[in-house]
């Protein structure tokens, strides 16, 4: 538990009538977005029934009633109280939204080759949620080797929460009712031991979960059990500066003890926008959005403060609120930050909002940051890959396919240097570049995003297993990305795998004084060969074929797809491997996080549906692969 719930806090019959007065309060808000006209509803609601056909709406309905945790944190009361100075706007009057998704799918055929790969993916994701079923029913995970349950988030289901959407999605009705109706029976205050959560994690798993399948299916129990865990988070953001830690410590909190962390992933407090703004959209209650907006004013004030001026460092003071450390990246700890500053001018629309003081709307100050960000991203972070040529004797650069990578950088009093250092992490941005050259009409951002998310599934490719490892090194063109893809330089290659160097360059000299010598593949080490399921280049992949409508880029999904079973399926569903550079047989790790379900299974089945399944137009992914709907898009 997270703390003793024996002990008296404040008075019992306070928290009793908080709890029916709060019931209260959400019921009133659900019946007024139900039954007031359309016109005054600024952000659009699911209609009940959602997105199942008649013919898969669910046989036996399993009852989804919200069951009440047996703590509720909306009735404790905060050490760090602030009056709300951020509010969403309550019109659409004035919002500007571009099109998202290409043009060409109004005249979309749904070809028999394109069915049969998405029933494939549909089979896929049955055996692994029937095998969590069967195996780990209500855990947060199944171990895919071994048959056994797992705690890796307080216990809260993470598996099956996560997995909500894709259940409705794929139109599998009586599952999506039997999850449903589980989901919104957890009791929060129950953490199976642990004494706290990790707030990310939370806020993007069961958070946006929970909100995305309200979102689909107008189940209003759902709103409700997010509601509920949204008031538990909100209490992460009682500190004397109002920035949360990574961890929500209950007993800290419960005492007002809560401080912002030292030395915390920049992602973490700024990746929290899109889930909690979203539910201040559906509720009406404007300190959930006050509270992450907070974050952006900090954000927001320091992004010309840091050593890398325009981007944020992995690692922040937040306590102090200083940004002084070297290191920049847009994978592991960063990733998602940025990924959040164009996704919330999708939720929002540009202008609106209310903001204090800034003389312009929320959604507008997230594009201006978004914008002064990715050019920074792209002097210092992106880069060509230096390969060998394809045949014996070729030199042209034309030889070389026509794709970026996303590196990291290191700032030192002198320069930033670029480190042509990649993680499966960071193919997330070839989709992110897309969103934005789509939101705000730059159309060579949309070509950056495509050689991105090529590059990753051509880094997929060049592995025996088809798969791409956790972190490798390559070495970059010496004259940047902008210069174009350049010739084979043999000197160059000797020296970035003899040693490690200032730029361009971050080796591991055991790894390779372990391996051996690398080959003359493109890339001087492979430093973490792991592949734990993770989603980022199909994501991107799957996002750049909505936006440019190019159909190779589903030839491309599927050959991934066919990689990605063969490597990693077991007896029971599929694993994370131990080394992507294996051939033959992979050796399995028994780990199958439920991303695997909420996002990998998801963006391969949607690649293979029509364009009006989820349309880009429509909705906004989160980083968990949930989608939120978002302002209609006038055409």
């Amino acid at each position: 538990m997270p703390f003793d719930k024996s002990r008296p806090i404040h008075h019992r019959r306070q928290f009793r009538l908080a709890v029916i007065i709060s019931g209260l309060v959400l019921f009133l808000m659900t019946w007024s977005y139900t039954h007031s006209p359309s016109k005054d509803k600024p952000f659009p609601r699911p209609a009940k029934g959602g997105l199942f056909s008649s013919s898969s709406a669910p046989k036996n309905p399993t009852p989804i009633q919200f069951k009440p945790s047996s703590f509720n944190w909306i009735s404790f009361p905060q050490f760090h109280a602030v009056p709300i100075i951020h509010r969403l706007a309550r019109s659409t009057s004035s919002l500007k939204l571009l099109p998202v998704q290409h043009r060409s799918f109004e005249s979309y055929v749904h070809s028999q080759e394109t069915i049969s790969r998405q029933k494939a993916v549909k089979d896929t994701f049955i055996r692994s949620w029937d095998a969590y079923k069967s195996h780990a029913w209500l855990a947060d995970e199944l171990s895919p080797v071994s048959g056994r349950p797992k705690k890796t988030f307080a216990g809260w289901s993470a598996t099956l929460i996560d997995s909500l959407d894709t259940l409705y999605i794929m139109d599998l009705a009586d599952e999506f009712q039997l999850a449903a109706a589980a989901a919104v029976q957890i009791d929060w205050a129950d953490t199976s031991g642990d004494t706290s959560c990790n707030l990310f994690e939370t806020t993007i798993r069961y958070l946006g979960g929970l909100l995305s399948a309200y979102d689909l299916s107008g189940e209003v129990a759902l709103l409700e059990k997010a509601k509920e865990l949204g008031d538990m988070l909100l209490i992460a953001f009682d500190t004397p500066n109002r920035l949360p830690p990574f961890w929500l410590n209950f007993e800290d909190a419960r005492r007002g003890k809560q401080a912002a962390g030292f030395n915390d992933p920049s992602a973490s407090p700024g990746s929290l926008s899109l889930e909690f703004t979203r539910l201040a959209q559906l509720t009406g209650q404007d300190e959930y959005f006050d509270a992450v907006s907070r974050v952006t004013d900090f954000l927001d004030k320091t992004q010309n403060e840091t050593k890398s001026p325009g981007m944020w460092p992995r690692l922040i003071n937040f306590r102090v609120e200083k940004v002084t450390d070297s290191g920049f990246s847009l994978g592991a700890l960063a990733d998602s930050l940025y990924e959040y500053l164009v996704k919330m001018v999708l939720l929002l629309g540009d202008g609106a909002g209310i903001n204090k003081g800034l003389g312009e709307g929320e959604g507008a100050r997230y594009g201006r940051m978004y914008k002064e960000a990715i050019q920074v991203v792209e002097e210092h972070l992106v880069f060509w890959p230096m390969l060998p040529p394809r045949e014996e004797g070729q030199t042209k650069s034309d030889t070389i396919p026509d794709m970026l990578f996303m590196g990291e950088a290191v700032a030192y009093p002198d320069r930033i240097a670029t480190l042509a250092e990649s993680q499966h992490f960071s193919c997330f941005t070839g989709g992110m570049f897309g969103l934005g050259g789509k939101v705000f009409g730059l159309d060579d951002q949309v070509e950056i995003g495509e050689k991105l998310a090529r590059g990753c599934a051509w880094a997929c490719g060049a592995f025996p297993t088809g798969v791409m490892p956790e972190i490798f090194g390559m070495v970059a063109c010496p004259l940047g990305w902008e210069a174009g893809p350049c010739e084979w330089d043999e000197e160059l290659w000797e020296a970035k795998t003899k040693k490690p160097a200032e730029a361009n360059d971050n080796l591991d000299i055991a790894a390779v004084a372990a391996a051996g010598r690398p080959k003359k593949n493109g890339f001087r080490e492979t430093r973490d060969p792991r592949y734990i399921l993770r989603p980022e280049p199909i994501e991107s992949i799957f996002l750049l074929y909505r936006m440019t409508g190019k159909e190779d880029l589903r030839d491309t999904a599927w050959r991934m797809f066919e990689s990605v079973m063969k490597a990693t399926k077991t007896p029971l569903v599929n694993s994370a491997i131990k080394d992507v550079t294996a051939k033959g047989e992979t050796d399995k790790l028994d780990s199958m996080e439920s991303f695997w379900l909420a996002e990998t299974l998801k963006y391969f089945y949607l690649i293979f549906s029509p364009p009006d399944l989820i349309s880009l137009d429509e909705f906004v992914f989160n980083t968990e692969a949930h989608p939120f709907r978002r302002p209609v898009v006038e055409r």
